[in-house]
């Protein structure tokens, strides 16, 4: 018969689980003050990053995408496809590439520190797409 006392049962995780415990939190503060450094970058509060749903309002405003988009975010399959799409047009303003907005999506707590203790600046990038440009002259000489 086994009689089973308090410090048999409990699992702490040893010196292995302080070390653990300890990376994922120097990982979680750098992700956070990554983010930190984007928002201010883009002019936003960056206190917003530690307020759930307020942070990602935050990110739309940043991409230069309506508010309503938060609601996307509740919205199974739709959720990851908006994240995507988010995360593609932060990196182009602040002058990456799509392949870097994919990074942002997927593999945030690597790209956002980078972003945001990098050297790229909010609105070095190209926001929208160029427009065309019209001269109206070419259209009346073609014309005649």
């Amino acid at each position: 018969m086994f009689i089973l006392t308090a410090q048999q049962t409990t699992t702490s995780g040893g010196p292995m689980g302080t070390i653990v415990m300890l990376v994922w939190l120097a990982i979680c503060i750098t992700v956070i003050a990554g983010i930190w450094r984007v928002f201010t970058k883009a002019g936003e509060p960056g206190w917003g990053v530690l307020v759930p749903i307020y942070n990602f309002y935050l990110m739309c405003k940043i991409a230069q995408r309506p508010g309503w988009w938060l609601i996307l975010m509740f919205i199974p399959i739709v959720n990851i496809a908006v994240a995507v799409v988010l995360s593609i047009d932060i990196a182009r303003h602040f002058g990456k590439g799509a392949g870097f907005g994919v990074g942002l999506a997927f593999l945030g707590f690597v790209f956002y520190p980078i972003l945001g203790f990098g050297s790229a600046e909010y609105g070095s990038g190209h926001g929208e797409l160029p427009q065309a440009t019209i001269d109206p002259s070419a259209d009346q000489q073609q014309a005649a």
